[in-house]
C-alpha cells in the first residue's frame, strides 16, 4: 500500500477467525477423554483376570488341602489302630492346623490324648532304624498296580499302593483313588469279620470305607452283625439277659458268625440260655428259669439238661419262692440289623 508521503506500507494481514480457539480446545479434550477410557478399559481387564487367578488358585488349594487332610485322617486312624498314638496325635494336629473343620479330627485328637496319658512309660532312648527308601515309582505306574491288585483282590496291598500314590500325588485321579479306596475297604471289611473272625478290624474297616461312600446292604448286614457280637460277648458271664438278646438276634441271622474263639453265634445263645436260667435257680425263680430251660431244649434236646429242666418245672408247678436279688430286666433294643439269609461272604468290587 502507497502512502501519501510515498512510503509503501505492507499489506493487511487477515486476523484468525475468533472460533479457532475453541475449536482446538474441543479436540485436545476429546482425545484426552478417548485415552482415559482406554486406560480404564485395560485396568479393567487386567482386574478380571487377576480376581479369575485368584479364584482358581483359591479353589486348587481348597482341594489340595482337603486331599492332604482325607489322607492323613486315615493314616491317624490307622495308627491310633496299631497304638501308635504319637504319631497320630502329629497327623491330627496337622489336619486342624490346614482345616480346622475337619469332621471328627478333635474329638479324635482328644482320645490319642486321653490315651497317652493311660498308657504313659518312661522315656526310653530310641533304637536307631534304617529309613526306608521312598518310592519314586511314577504316578501311572502305582495307579496300574493299584487296578492289578484290586482285580486280584489283594485288598491290603490295594490300600497299601493307593495310600502311596495319594501321598506323592494327592491331585492323581483323586475320584478314581476314593473308589478304589472303598472298594479295597469295603471287601477287607467283609472279609475280616466273615473269614478272619476279626470282628473289630473288619467293622473299623467298613467305618473307612463308609467315609469313601455309602456302604450297600451287604456291608451293612456284615457290619451290624459284628457289633451285635461284640455287645452280646461283652455281657458274657456279667448279664445274662443281654446277652440272651443280642445272641438270639444272630442266631437267626449269622448262626455261624465267630469271633476269634471260633465260638458261633448260635452255640453262645445256647450257652447263654443256659446262664440265664441257672441265674433265674438261683435266685428261686423257677418259672422263669424253666422258661429258659424249655427254649433250650426247644432248639436241642439235651439229655444232660433234661434233667435240670424237669426240675425246674416241678419247683415252677409247686410255687416259686421270692428272690432277695432284683431282676434282670428285658433289655431295650438298641440296634435293628437288617436281617438276612444265613450270611455268605461277597467280595465282588462295587463301582
Amino acid at each position: 500500500m502507497l502512502r501519501n508521503d510515498g512510503i509503501i506500507l505492507p499489506p493487511d494481514i487477515p486476523e484468525s477467525p475468533p472460533d479457532a480457539p475453541k475449536g482446538k480446545r474441543r479436540w485436545i479434550l476429546w482425545s484426552f477423554l478417548g485415552v482415559l477410557l482406554l486406560a480404564l478399559i485395560a485396568g479393567g481387564s487386567v482386574y478380571a483376570g487377576y480376581n479369575s487367578a485368584i479364584g482358581e488358585r483359591t479353589r486348587y488349594e481348597s482341594t489340595s488341602i482337603a486331599n492332604t487332610a482325607a489322607n492323613q485322617y486315615i493314616l491317624a486312624q490307622q495308627d491310633i489302630a496299631l497304638g501308635n498314638y504319637d504319631l497320630a496325635r502329629q497327623r491330627l494336629e496337622y489336619i486342624i492346623q490346614i482345616d480346622p473343620n475337619y469332621p471328627n479330627a478333635p474329638d479324635q485328637l482328644a482320645f490319642v490324648l486321653t490315651q497317652q496319658r493311660i498308657t504313659a512309660t518312661p522315656t526310653i532312648a530310641p533304637t536307631p532304624t534304617l529309613t526306608p527308601t521312598p518310592d519314586y515309582r511314577g504316578r501311572d505306574d502305582l495307579f496300574t498296580q493299584a487296578q492289578d491288585l484290586l482285580v486280584a483282590r489283594k485288598w491290603t496291598e490295594t490300600i497299601d499302593t493307593l495310600l502311596l500314590l495319594r501321598k506323592n500325588f494327592p491331585d492323581y485321579m483323586a475320584v478314581k483313588v476314593d473308589d478304589m479306596l472303598f472298594v479295597a475297604l469295603r471287601n477287607r471289611g467283609i472279609d475280616k469279620i466273615s473269614q478272619l473272625h476279626d470282628l473289630e478290624g473288619g467293622n473299623y474297616d467298613l467305618t473307612l470305607a463308609e467315609r469313601f461312600g455309602p456302604l450297600d446292604a451287604e456291608a451293612r448286614n456284615w457290619r451290624d452283625w459284628a457289633d451285635l457280637y461284640i455287645r452280646g460277648a461283652s455281657f458274657w458271664d456279667v448279664d445274662w439277659a443281654q446277652a440272651v438278646y443280642y445272641f438270639s438276634q444272630l442266631a437267626d441271622a449269622a448262626p455261624n458268625l465267630s469271633d476269634s474263639s471260633g465260638w458261633t453265634a448260635s452255640n453262645r445263645y445256647m450257652d447263654a440260655l443256659l446262664g440265664y436260667g441257672d441265674w433265674f435257680a438261683a435266685s428261686g425263680l423257677w418259672c422263669d428259669a424253666q422258661t429258659q430251660y424249655d427254649t433250650y431244649m426247644t432248639l436241642l434236646a439235651n439229655p444232660q439238661v433234661e434233667p435240670t429242666a424237669m426240675y425246674a418245672a416241678d419247683k415252677c408247678a409247686q410255687g416259686q419262692v421270692t428272690p432277695a436279688t432284683p431282676v434282670l430286666e428285658t433289655p431295650t433294643p438298641t440296634i435293628t440289623p437288617e436281617v438276612s439269609a444265613t450270611p455268605e461272604a461277597s467280595t465282588t468290587p462295587y463301582p
